[in-house]
């Protein structure tokens, strides 16, 4: 049922085009995944999803274990049929959560014990426990349970997550296999090792040995420069099997997307689209703009002429700065909206442009038009 197909290369880069084919449908890489983290992709409906051309969204397993439950997850048959999404859902393991609710955790090897960051009840999470429910939760593509580690970090503290994020995808794929169902659920693994090369590479070699069908880069976007970050890229670039599927998580600043692609890899995810869009700050074709600035007030053309958004055919930058202004709900809906498509528009333009073999003139055009300086006080 799960299968990665190259359909194009540029020769000039890692750049590649791809299908992944999932039980509910064909995910054509390059691709950006809206996050859903609460089975609710923020200010989105599943309609307004499929005109933005999302193809996948992700989950939460640790959000949504706490709400709705499983009981009720169950009851309603998995994610898909509860938030009425017919097309691929990711579901993250909850391994980020050891991260970033590391005040409220306990963390070993057999498993981590936090505090819900509800009610402060107590939780143990562990790879056969994300496993299971991630199979209730019934998604196209699971996450091993691992260990991500903050940024600057030591290398002490870096080898011991690659130690304990091997053990646990061992786990994690052992429960998998015995308990889900491989035939509409595919286990992906997921490499950590910081900013340290030796650690990368020695983790990318234990975890690739372990045959999963897709692969995470994890442990990025999480306070380091972008350029250590296309390092950690460039390094893993040469070991990460050509024939799988490869997934950066939690990057979707439209720079790193390009340069991403560049470097091989084919799935992005990120809450920044959102969270940007409910602050009033867009990503336009020539760079970040705040909505709010007084320069817009008079501006009554489109927020990006070169966008096909819902948004930009419709509204103009003077009634958005209004919205922004006035803390009204449809502003943040709208930069919602305009920065979901921007983003997944960039895949699918880089995707285009690798199979028609100027991808080097795509990056090149892109990057000397995207600024970040474009917000007007």
């Amino acid at each position: 049922m799960f299968e990665f197909r190259i359909v194009a290369e540029c020769p000039h880069t890692g750049a590649r085009a791809g299908e992944f084919t999932t039980p509910h449908g064909v995910i054509r890489t390059p691709v950006f995944m809206p996050v859903g983290t609460l089975a609710t992709v923020k200010a989105m409906s599943p309609r307004e999803l499929e005109e933005i051309n999302a193809q996948i969204i992700l989950g939460n397993t640790y959000h949504l274990y706490l709400r709705p439950g499983p009981e009720i997850l169950t009851e309603a048959g998995g994610l898909h049929e509860f938030m009425n999404w017919d097309k691929p859902i990711l579901t993250d393991s909850g391994g980020f959560q050891v991260f970033s609710l590391a005040k409220l955790q306990k963390i070993t090897d057999e498993h981590v014990v936090c505090r819900s960051h509800i009610d402060g009840s107590q939780l143990m999470m562990s790879p056969e426990w994300s496993m299971k429910m991630q199979g209730v939760l019934g998604s196209d593509i699971a996450m091993c349970f691992d260990q991500c580690v903050e940024f600057p970090t030591t290398r002490k503290k870096a080898e011991e997550a690659v130690r304990r994020t091997t053990l646990w995808a061992k786990r994690s794929r052992e429960y998998f296999m015995s308990h889900n169902d491989t035939e509409r659920q595919a286990l992906f693994g997921i490499v950590q090792g910081s900013v340290y090369d030796d650690l990368r590479l020695r983790s990318a070699q234990e975890i690739t040995a372990l045959d999963f069908p897709g692969y995470a880069i994890g442990g990025l976007s999480v306070g380091e420069s972008h350029e250590a970050m296309y390092h950690s890229l460039d390094v893993l670039s040469e070991v990460m099997p050509r024939e799988k599927p490869r997934y950066l998580m939690g990057v979707g600043y439209p720079l790193n997307l390009v340069e991403g692609i560049a470097r091989g890899i084919d799935m992005f995810d990120c809450v920044l689209p959102t969270r940007n869009g409910r602050n009033a700050t867009v990503f336009t074709s020539e760079g970040r703009m705040n909505m709010r600035g007084a320069g817009y007030a008079h501006d009554f053309g489109p927020l990006d002429a070169e966008c096909d958004c819902y948004t930009c055919r419709n509204f103009s930058r003077s009634y958005l700065r209004h919205l922004a202004m006035s803390g009204e709900i449809l502003g943040a809906r709208l930069f919602s909206w305009h920065n979901l498509r921007f983003t997944i528009r960039i895949a699918e333009q880089a995707r285009e442009a690798i199979i028609a073999g100027r991808f080097p003139e795509f990056v090149r055009e892109f990057t000397e038009k995207f600024h970040d300086d474009n917000a007007q006080a």
